[in-house]
């Protein structure tokens, strides 16, 4: 609540600033040079006194409303959206915007999403962020142009629009080469079997570390299959079934692993002391309820969603250039969660 009689100059006083730097700062006001340490000192004073710009006053002035449009492509209903929205949001609060979430269905068609964007200028969004349920090419949707955008796990087929991305390649490597520490030479992999950037990530990461401990890389060790639990399940028992099967499980997802710790358990097999597994997703309903816990390397979903609003600030005030953030997906970090499931192989 605010102070009684509160004003622009009492904020200013306390932050120790200008009236005139008080009103950038509260105001978002474009091409204004100020220090983050200052907007930082202003947004805690305005705070403290409980005092906030006429958000009507403030968007006749700038010509902005301060919200932020999150079109998700059924993220809402995966187990990582909230984590998306959460950094989304704590991000966009340090800003003082707000967001508006539309939920679509990826299989509903380019109309409806053409819908759902108009829904979000209908409202006046200053700009929006496109967040998809896994890492992929999209195309979006045309009503999107001139309206300053930044996509969530995905990229853009036209190469226009800057992107956030989990770094596929340097998770499987963080995963691959937790194995080979722990003394694991003869390592299965069980991956997915669409054809999407993740796919191709993780086998990449997964060839590099065989590659750079000089393990000879075994085809015959590679399966591929839906990425659910069965599949994984099916696929853990096919290569565990061999005479010669591999110490250790690399597997796509975690719904994949659990697949894989219960064919280790019909096949009589304990982990870790005859199987180490490494999931990949951290989806912790699944990876933190197995027993053992699954060791497994976390998506940034929470980054992302930060990373999006950020870059989304810059570009509305001219801090960034969007042509140079569009020319390469920016990857975040994915890092390792260790858990309960790897340990070295039985000694010969």
């Amino acid at each position: 609540m605010a102070v009684k009689g509160t004003g622009i100059r009492d904020v200013a006083k306390l932050a120790g600033v200008s009236v005139t730097t008080v009103s950038h700062v509260l105001n978002d006001t474009p091409h204004t040079r100020v220090a983050e340490e200052t907007r930082v000192r202003v947004r805690e004073a305005a705070k403290a006194l409980g005092y906030g710009p006429n958000r009507a006053a403030q968007a006749l002035r700038t010509n902005r409303s301060g919200l932020i449009g999150l079109l998700s492509e059924e993220i809402a209903t995966t187990p990582h959206a909230g984590r998306i929205i959460l950094g989304a949001q704590n991000a966009a609060r340090e800003h003082d915007l707000t967001l508006v979430i539309i939920n679509t269905d990826r299989e509903s068609g380019p109309n409806a999403h053409k819908d759902d964007v108009q829904a979000l200028i209908d409202r006046q969004v200053d700009a929006v962020l496109y967040a998809t349920m896994y890492h992929r090419m999209v195309s979006l949707p045309p009503n999107l142009q001139g309206l300053p955008t930044v996509l969530i796990d995905s990229t853009d087929r036209a190469g226009i629009v800057p992107a956030a991305v989990p770094d596929e390649v340097g998770g499987a490597i963080a995963a691959v080469t937790h194995l080979v520490e722990a003394g694991h030479t003869r390592i299965g992999f069980l991956n997915n079997d669409d054809d999407v950037p993740a796919t191709h990530g993780r086998l990449e990461g997964y060839r590099s570390v065989l590659e750079k401990h000089k393990i000879p890389y075994d085809a015959s060790l590679v399966l591929s299959g839906p990425s659910e639990t069965l599949p994984g399940y099916e696929l853990a028992r096919e290569i565990l079934g061999r005479s010669d099967r591999p110490t250790a499980l690399f597997c796509y997802n975690d719904r994949m692993a659990m697949g894989a710790y219960r064919a280790a358990t019909e096949l009589g097999l304990g982990i870790p002391d005859d199987l180490s597994i490494v999931g990949f997703d951290n989806q912790e309903l699944i990876a933190a309820n197995l027993f053992p816990g699954l060791t497994t390397v976390a998506l940034p979903h929470y980054e992302m969603g930060a990373w999006a609003v950020e870059t989304l600030v810059r570009l509305l005030h001219g801090e960034a250039d969007r042509k140079l953030l569009a020319d390469e997906p920016t990857l975040l970090d994915c890092p390792l969660v260790i858990r309960g499931s790897v340990a070295a192989p039985h000694a010969d």
